[in-house]
């Protein structure tokens, strides 16, 4: 069984930056995708960005020119990432990880019942 665990959250000023990083222990297929959702309080959980072990990327638009995921393959650890951070960047984050063979585009958008593996959720909170 695969396990997400993520970590680096935490509060900080408007125009900060957090690294965040996910770990997943256990077995996954070689080829998968890794990537970062988000759910501010009262509003859907929404992709922010995704990698493939192909290298493709995929940002949302409020976070491109901000955020930078990236993929340790041979640890399976995914990073994002948060520079110049803003209010509407609170929320919770989560990490997912998928083994199906879907490619970035489908991820970011794929509903939470579609991905193979989530992790806890790490909070994130960007005061003005």
């Amino acid at each position: 069984q695969v396990q997400l665990v993520e970590s680096g959250g935490g509060s900080v000023q408007a125009g900060g930056s957090l690294r965040l990083s996910c770990a997943a222990s256990g077995y996954i297929k070689r080829a998968y995708c890794m990537g970062w959702f988000r759910q501010a309080p009262g509003k859907e959980r929404e992709g922010v960005a995704a990698i493939d072990t192909d290298g493709n990327l995929i940002y949302a638009d409020s976070v491109k020119g901000r955020f930078t995921i990236s993929l340790d393959d041979a640890k399976n650890i995914v990073y994002l990432q948060m520079n110049s951070l803003k209010p509407e960047d609170t929320g919770v984050y989560y990490c997912a990880a998928d083994s199906q063979g879907l490619d970035v585009v489908v991820f970011m958008g794929a509903s939470p019942k579609i991905l193979d593996y989530w992790g806890q959720g790490t909070q994130v909170t960007v005061s003005s």
